[in-house]
């Protein structure tokens, strides 16, 4: 089946902070929504504004992890229900296209962690992050999954809302000449795409790892799709850090990013993943909108 590219939005944690809003850790992105949420649409204007098909929802920092258990027990659901409501709002009042709203379902006890997951408080926070968003998104976005366990919470968190699913899994970072991608888990990228399969998940993407790692995970999805009989969409939407690999604590600070990954240089990258087979192509971390205005345009995947 061919389908048209659609472009995801970039970072929003970054975009708060370029932008002037409150912004620290551990809260991160959850800080904007908390104190100051006209920034958080702000930026989903800004991306829509540059060409963006999708926005995500700023709910990645909306877990016990970045504001703290208390916080979450009172006030995660507002949050949410809160981050999902900018993001229709800022959605539904631009005119010129139709633009999709994501759901954020982040790995709920922080990014590249897989060995601290806990399937029974990973089911009970994702509850609350859905329950607060059900009524603004269009479909849920599992983000920097790191393991199958995390995107079999995922799934078993939305199943009940009738919405479709993609879920977005994170790379190793340390082996770009390696033949076989891997998850940070060490667990295969074709195990995944076999279990997003069975799932019935709509689109497996790769997310908040480096560019230079991606190529290899989408030519693996797509072959193990190929050889199922399904008909499920790969994307691609990486970030601007160096290798993050040994960093296990990944939210615990604010990484500086690359500077060799310029609109132009990202850009071409995204050629290549668009050539590869990806048709969801947008960015992570430190990928902002001058990176999402090139991807709208010259290098729209199709």
């Amino acid at each position: 089946m061919t389908r048209r590219g659609l472009i995801l939005d970039g970072g929003t944690g970054r975009e708060l902070e370029r932008i002037g809003a409150p912004f620290r850790q551990p809260e991160w992105s959850a800080l904007a929504l908390m104190e100051a949420p006209e920034f958080v649409r702000t930026v989903h204007n800004n991306y829509i504004d540059a060409g963006a098909d999708v926005i995500t929802t700023n709910s990645y920092a909306v877990v016990p992890f970045h504001i703290g258990e208390d916080r979450f027990e009172t006030d995660g659901e507002m949050l949410a229900a809160r981050a999902g409501r900018i993001a229709r709002e800022a959605a539904g009042a631009f005119k010129d296209r139709k633009v999709l709203v994501a759901g954020s379902l982040p790995p709920v006890f922080g990014s590249y962690q897989p060995d601290l997951f806990n399937a029974e408080l990973a089911g009970r926070y994702l509850e609350v992050l859905v329950n607060g968003m059900t009524p603004s998104v269009d479909l849920w976005l599992a983000e920097t999954q790191s393991s199958l366990a995390e995107a079999r919470a995922a799934h078993e968190a939305t199943k009940a809302t009738g919405k479709p699913l993609w879920v977005s899994f994170t790379l190793r970072d340390d082996i770009v000449a390696m033949p076989e991608p891997l998850l940070r888990s060490n667990e295969t990228v074709k195990a995944a795409a076999e279990l997003v399969a069975s799932l019935g998940v709509e689109a497996m993407l790769f997310n908040c790892s480096m560019p230079e790692v991606m190529e290899a995970a989408i030519a693996t999805a797509k072959a193990t799709f190929e050889a199922l009989g399904a008909d499920i969409q790969v994307g691609v939407y990486a970030n601007a850090f160096p290798s993050q690999q040994d960093d296990k604590e990944a939210n615990a600070k604010i990484t500086e990013v690359r500077t060799d990954l310029n609109p132009d240089a990202y850009g071409q990258w995204a050629k290549q993943w668009a050539a590869s087979g990806a048709s969801i192509i947008g960015g992570c971390c430190g990928i902002g909108t001058d990176h999402i205005h090139a991807l709208s345009g010259e290098y729209r995947c199709v």
